[in-house]
């Protein structure tokens, strides 16, 4: 059930309102906007009577949302979630840029390519310290000395980090080096690592699963919001289907979808998407043009010879060339990169 409370309503009326739902059994969540506060009352109560609130003082309207995601919805912040980290905000005009290797493989490699993502103009580094992969014979991550590593290189650069969290004894060792949780595709449905996630103070990008419905992949998003982290955003990765020619199939038509259901900025990974660098420009130009917030991309300055997800990766010179082709696409939409 969405509460919005009339633009004059004080805060007492609105602490009023608060107890009132609480007394019911409620769990609260309160959004406060530009121009008014919003609640959200969270708990199964079929033979409620909604006029109860209607009429209590500071109460401009009430309803119901039917779908299962309550604080993902579109509802309860329909000017969109706006996530601040330190001079960067995602969800806005602005696209983003997460840019880096798939493994953080040395110093060397990282240092030169947090240069590159420097100079293209974008704010965030990434790169794995602990990589799920899919044989237990491949390379699994340098662990923290990784996460050293990628947090040095983006101080050096003035830049954020994005890793993968994959488990929870790993939340509070990541949590010295990051500024961005990572949640994979595996790990969508992992619901105790995103209870946890639900606690830290830290933006968590949730990646959507393999073959994950849209609403399973806002559900997701649902536990992280309901453990008190209202800073979330998704990431669209591409999904499992029955073709071959690409490692995943992309599907853009979900960032429309996800921007109409719910406020959660969308961002878009056209490298796990497409596993093939040729196809990662392309679909990288299509997910600006379909309203992504922003771009996660796969960069390596030796791919050949890259620990994991060579194939994806751009060479420096690719994607530095990409960026000016997505500033023109991005400016042709109302949008800056």
């Amino acid at each position: 059930m969405i509460v919005i409370l009339n633009n004059k309503a004080s805060d007492k009326q609105i602490d009023d309102v608060i107890k009132y739902l609480e007394d019911y059994g409620f769990q609260i969540h309160k959004s406060v906007g530009v121009e008014r506060t919003i609640l959200g009352a969270i708990g199964v109560k079929p033979n409620f009577d909604i006029r109860k609130i209607k009429i209590l003082d500071g109460v401009a309207d009430v309803y119901r949302i039917t779908a299962p995601y309550k604080l993902a919805n579109r509802s309860f912040n329909e000017d969109g979630t706006k996530i601040n980290i330190k001079d960067v905000e995602i969800g806005n005009d602005q696209l983003v840029l997460m840019v880096g290797p798939c493994s953080i493989e040395s110093e060397k490699q990282i240092f030169t390519l947090a240069e590159v993502v420097a100079k293209s103009g974008a704010k965030i580094l990434r790169g794995g310290a602990f990589k799920p992969r899919s044989s237990p014979y491949s390379f699994q991550g340098m662990g923290e000395e990784g996460l050293k590593l990628i947090r040095a290189a983006a101080d050096e650069y003035n830049l954020l980090v994005i890793t993968e969290v994959m488990q929870i004894d790993h939340i509070d060792l990541i949590h010295k080096y990051t500024d961005i949780y990572q949640v994979g595709a595996r790990n969508m449905q992992n619901f105790s690592l995103l209870k946890e996630l639900g606690k830290t103070d830290k933006p968590v990008m949730l990646k959507r699963g393999l073959s994950a419905l849209i609403e399973e992949w806002l559900m997701s998003a649902e536990y992280i919001l309901a453990g008190g982290n209202k800073n979330v955003m998704l990431c669209e990765r591409g999904i499992r289907t029955f073709e071959k020619y690409t490692r995943n199939t992309f599907d853009l038509s979900a960032i429309p979808i996800v921007h109409k259901k719910s406020h959660l900025p969308v961002i878009a990974d056209p490298s796990h998407a497409t596993g093939l660098r040729d196809q990662v420009p392309p679909m990288a130009r299509a997910a600006v043009a379909a309203g992504a917030d922003g771009l996660m991309i796969e960069i390596h300055n030796d791919p050949e010879n890259a620990f994991s997800d060579g194939p994806q990766a751009l060479l420096p010179d690719t994607y530095l060339s990409l960026i000016q082709e997505l500033k023109l696409i991005a400016n042709a939409i109302g949008r800056e990169i």
